[in-house]
């Protein structure tokens, strides 16, 4: 299959996986966790995206600190297309910094926006609709107008109240493949659980995956619209090293999502309804969907021993971990730390860190 030239996926890989100590430290992102294979999660992401983008057309947009340590972990990707923001910003900066360094290379390109973080096994079908949504997003409307920004819905298989919805509308068009592509109505924030029941039983909402793809040209003409410091720094994006630039105009771009500093007042938002399993991994209790678990709920990896325990979740770097008479607790331990947490506040392991001694950070 040939690979259109002017597809390019940029990866954010900035984060830090707060709800992932002790095994994520700041050394040790999230991202470059190996939690499900061999490989880490950046590194499937890259990999998912072969056949569907040039390897030549694959960013990596970072923060400054961690660089080197992606560097490090894929020794073989180009250095030139990894990114350090030199600054902590959001995601509509974050977008603005992807379609710049696009743009001064291709101002006909079409962008991917897509999280490191997130787990997809099904990547047969996520390239098949990726492809499709790239070719949506270069392209004219059926109606011959600009096609505008997409996204990605995954519909809801549990009420989750730690995502963002999308609220559906009516079918724009089915592609040869049998994606389809809907209109969105509006984008609504993280619900409280009451809410999200209702979202998931009209069936007219689904989760918003973080995932967005557009023409420069759809994304100028929204940001010219509604972010005028966005569409400025996209302007002047240099070709070349951008390293001098991002120094002098990144850090004062506005803090904000691109939820709100661009979707959400665009034109036209659509999105593709993806036919693929989707997990942001958000919290210790993602691992049960996808470590084998025994007869009693117990999920482990690594030297654990059990007895008379049930639904806990054990993750060892090393040394044995022997659980007994416990329930609905997790466990991880590393060389210099061990979490013990009810499975009712992995959120709120993040809450912890600032007691931590800032070497086991």
């Amino acid at each position: 299959m040939n690979i259109d030239p002017r597809f390019h996926a940029c990866i954010i890989a900035g984060g830090s996986g707060e709800r992932f100590w002790p095994l994520s430290r700041s050394s040790r992102p999230k991202h470059l966790l190996r939690l499900f294979s061999e490989r880490t999660l950046l590194e499937e992401t890259i990999q998912r995206l072969e056949g569907v983008v040039d390897r030549a057309n694959i960013w990596i947009l970072t923060n400054h600190v961690q660089v080197p340590l992606i560097r490090e972990a894929l020794p073989h990707f180009p250095v030139s297309q990894i990114v350090g923001e030199p600054a902590k910003r959001d995601t509509a900066p974050a977008a603005a910094l992807a379609t710049g360094l696009v743009r001064a290379r291709d101002p006909n390109a079409v962008v991917a926006l897509l999280p490191a973080d997130a787990l997809i096994t099904n990547s047969f079908r996520l390239a098949e609709q990726l492809a499709q949504a790239f070719r949506w997003a270069g392209s004219n409307a059926p109606d011959g107008g600009p096609r505008g920004l997409l996204t990605f819905a995954v519909p809801p298989t549990y009420p989750a109240t730690g995502f963002g919805y999308l609220e559906l509308g009516d079918l724009i068009e089915t592609g040869p493949e049998k994606s389809r592509l809907l209109k969105v109505k509006r984008f609504v924030e993280k619900p409280d659980l009451e809410t999200a029941r209702g979202y998931m039983e009209s069936g007219r909402y689904a989760w918003n995956a973080g995932m967005f793809i557009w023409s420069v040209a759809s994304f100028m003409a929204e940001v010219e619209q509604n972010a005028p410091e966005l569409a400025a720094f996209v302007k002047d994006f240099p070709q070349g090293d951008p390293t001098r630039y991002l120094y002098a105009r990144f850090p004062s771009l506005p803090k904000i999502s691109v939820d709100y500093a661009v979707l959400e007042k665009a034109k036209s938002v659509s999105t593709v309804v993806a036919d693929f399993d989707w997990d942001d991994v958000g919290a210790w209790t993602a691992l049960p969907k996808h470590l084998p678990g025994d007869a009693s709920g117990n999920v482990s990896r690594g030297p654990v021993v059990s007895v008379g325990s049930s639904n806990t979740i054990a993750v060892s770097s090393g040394r044995l971990i022997a659980l007994c008479g416990l329930k609905d607790i997790v466990v991880v331990e590393t060389d210099d730390a061990v979490l013990v947490c009810h499975k009712d506040h992995v959120q709120d392991v993040k809450n912890l860190l600032p007691q931590v001694p800032k070497d086991a950070l």
